[in-house]
């Protein structure tokens, strides 16, 4: 077997099981934080820290929002099972990017990382999403050669996989809806809460001795997991989250 062949194969148990990725990183936060000297952080310093943390979460929700809003059914998705294409996607943010959602995944967890105030564990969260996404973006693409050959090949060889060299969009004829986020993409924010209180109790516990979550943190997380119980509400019990030709 080849290495990209290997690649591949590794690629393709990866993508069943991309939705553990932040278990691993919650496990590998632990001992980073306990052996972090906190002494040195001032209230300035820390409002710095979750000043970025919180811009580069939302910015990396702003690509995924963005990219979930524009794209149409059975393309970029959660599936889980098996690769779905029924069309290459190569307007509106992926003529920038081919893989939007993992580069909105990468800044929401380097936000999350930048929120545990230890320099070594963000550069080990980096170096493992590169690992393990590396992997499941050479399976899609693979999937996707085969499927749409020249075109993808084409598309691939002008657009960067994924940091963006431009910020120009060749416009979507695929509208924004804000409905296809709503029912989508709750359950992104609330891996992302979940990350944040993590990493906020742990580091509590280290420097406190005591099990206590930031006021504003809490405020933030109630009310946004109270939106997240009422759109899984809706999504389950009615049809107003149902849109025809969106996933």
């Amino acid at each position: 077997m080849s290495l990209e062949q290997s690649l591949i194969k590794q690629g393709s148990f990866l993508f069943k099981y991309r939705g553990q990725f932040p278990i691993l990183l919650f496990l590998l936060s632990i001992p980073f934080i306990y052996l972090s000297s906190f002494s040195a952080f001032n209230e300035k310093s820390i409002l710095i820290f979750n000043s970025i943390a919180g811009f580069i979460t939302v910015l990396g929700f702003l690509i995924r929002f963005y990219t979930i809003g524009t794209t149409p059914k059975n393309t970029s998705g959660r599936n889980t099972k098996k690769q779905i294409a029924d069309t290459l996607n190569t307007l509106g943010i992926y003529s920038i990017v081919r893989h939007p959602l993992y580069l909105g995944n990468y800044l929401i967890w380097l936000g999350i990382a930048i929120y545990s105030y230890n320099i070594e564990f963000i550069i080990l969260m980096s170096l493992l999403f590169w690992i393990y996404y590396e992997r499941i973006m050479l399976t899609e693409e693979e999937f996707l050669k085969s499927k749409f050959q020249q075109v993808f090949l084409d598309w691939s060889n002008s657009v960067p996989a994924f940091f963006p060299r431009k910020l120009i969009l060749k416009k979507s004829h695929i509208s924004f809806s804000i409905i296809s986020v709503l029912r989508r993409e709750y359950s992104s924010v609330l891996s992302s809460i979940i990350g944040f209180l993590f990493i906020d109790i742990i580091r509590n516990f280290f420097i406190l001795n005591t099990f206590y979550i930031t006021p504003l943190l809490l405020k933030i997380s109630i009310f946004l997991i109270v939106i997240i119980l009422i759109l899984r509400t809706l999504k389950h019990h009615t049809s107003i989250l149902i849109e025809e030709g969106r996933s």
